[in-house]
């Protein structure tokens, strides 16, 4: 009686994780198809560039997830013979299939945290570098270099520009002299200025009020200037108090750019040859990176003559 009470369970057990796979399935298949019909809808390169340098990874990673779902519970119908035997071998097969289920998951993750950003980082340079074409008369536009674009922007986007937080492109039909300006995310970080409204809000300068001791916390003042509008912005931060890392429940962070949430702030000095030293601080890890796998010391150059 227990066995046909076993057998009926794996009966309904198998139709409920075929089922389970194939809606796993189904929704992989709608995430990837939602994405790129969207995707293709868009009519403007500087659309399809926003949406698919905020978007295309995290889809594409759902979609995985949801694919290595489905790979859990088909596995999970797999070897009926063996399992109808025991219910210590239907319990086996959980833990494989879920085995099964999260490698793929994790290879999905690597894949698209660290192979993925490079095939992405091509295909967002043909989106924002090729030619644009006039609206209205149909022409080719040709895009400024940095020299010539700065006669069609005003002084704030040249000052978002010099400290690195926000890089315009602007394309002009040299038929008609319309022009068109697009805006992308810059190569370091600059707060929003609440006078102005630009991002040009840079640390200036950081000064220790009260030093941190082996028992209490201290305080650091940043100040942070616009370098567009002048405007000076003062901020309290504490300093954590100095940790013993041998002592008992404390640890040193030994990857500083690893994913952690202990990190808030992140701050990078650049020494050159001359001795002189660049100090550049992110809102987040993510910022950091970036500017680590991106930095240009011509750029960097460029910076300094501004």
């Amino acid at each position: 009686m227990e066995q046909e009470a076993y057998l009926n369970f794996l009966g309904t057990w198998n139709i409920a994780m075929w089922g389970l796979a194939a809606l796993s399935v189904v929704v992989a298949i709608a995430i990837i198809s939602g994405y790129f019909i969207r995707l293709s809808s868009l009519k403007s390169y500087k659309a399809k560039f926003d949406l698919a340098s905020e978007r295309e990874i995290n889809r594409l990673l759902a979609a995985n997830f949801s694919i290595a779902a489905s790979i859990f519970f088909m596995a999970n119908t797999a070897s009926q013979s063996t399992v109808e035997l025991s219910a210590f071998w239907f319990f086996i097969r959980i833990f494989i299939s879920l085995c099964f289920g999260t490698l793929y998951g994790y290879v999905a993750y690597l894949i698209f945290n660290y192979y993925y950003p490079k095939r992405l980082h091509k295909k967002l340079n043909r989106l924002r570098y090729t030619p644009r074409t006039n609206a209205e008369t149909g022409n080719k536009m040709k895009l400024l270099s940095e020299e010539e674009e700065d006669a069609y922007l005003d002084e704030g986007m040249q000052a978002e520009e010099n400290v690195f937080s926000v890089d315009y492109d602007v394309w002009i039909d040299e038929a008609t002299g319309d022009t068109t300006i697009e805006k992308y995310k810059g190569h370091l970080s600059a707060l929003e200025c609440d006078r102005c409204g630009f991002q040009t809000l840079k640390l200036a300068k950081e000064e220790i009020i009260t030093p941190a001791t082996s028992e209490m916390d201290g305080e650091l003042e940043k100040e942070y200037k616009c370098t567009y509008c002048g405007r000076i912005r003062r901020k309290t931060v504490k300093i954590k108090a100095n940790i013993d890392a041998s002592a008992e429940g404390h640890e040193l962070i030994t990857d500083p750019l690893h994913q952690d949430s202990r990190i808030s702030t992140v701050k990078v000095e650049i020494h050159d040859a001359r001795g002189e030293v660049k100090t550049y601080e992110f809102q987040n890890l993510k910022q950091a990176s970036s500017f680590l796998g991106e930095f240009d010391t011509a750029k960097l150059e460029q910076e300094e003559t501004l």
